[in-house]
C-alpha cells in the first residue's frame, strides 16, 4: 500500500511562492503517474498539475499555466508543485495522487491519494 505525504502549505501573501511536496514514506513514486488537486472551501475539488511517470509529460489546469510548475526529483522519490505568482483563489488543500494507470484529474481513478496540506493566499 502506497502511502502520500505532502508538505510545504502555509500562509502566504498574494504574489509570493510556494512549493509543495508529495513523498512516499518508504517507497518510491517510480512507474506511478503523480497528480496534485485542490479544494477550496464549498467548491468542488479540482485537478492542478499531473506529471507522467513514463514520459515525464506535464499538465495543468488553465488557472495555473505559467505560474505553477509540476517536477520530481531524479531518484522519483518526490514530486514537487512550484507555485508562483499566488493569488487568493488558489487558496485551498492540496493533495497529491498517484496511480499506475492513466487517469488525467480524476481523483476517483487514482489508487492512492494523500491527507493534504493547506495553501492560504492572504494579505
Amino acid at each position: 500500500q502506497l502511502q502520500l505525504v505532502e508538505s510545504g502549505g502555509d500562509l502566504v501573501q498574494p504574489g509570493g511562492s510556494l512549493r509543495l511536496s508529495c513523498i512516499a514514506p518508504g517507497s518510491t513514486l517510480d512507474y506511478y503517474n503523480v497528480a496534485w488537486f485542490r479544494q477550496a472551501p464549498g467548491k468542488e475539488r479540482e485537478g492542478v498539475s499531473l506529471i507522467v511517470n513514463s514520459d515525464g509529460m506535464t499538465y495543468y489546469a488553465d488557472s495555473v499555466k505559467g505560474r505553477f510548475t509540476i517536477s520530481r526529483d531524479n531518484a522519483k522519490t518526490t514530486v514537487y508543485l512550484q507555485m508562483t505568482s499566488l493569488k487568493p483563489e488558489d487558496t485551498g488543500i492540496y493533495y497529491c495522487a498517484a496511480g499506475s494507470e492513466w487517469a488525467g484529474f480524476q481523483w476517483d481513478y487514482y489508487h492512492y491519494r494523500g491527507q493534504g496540506t493547506q495553501v492560504t493566499v492572504s494579505s
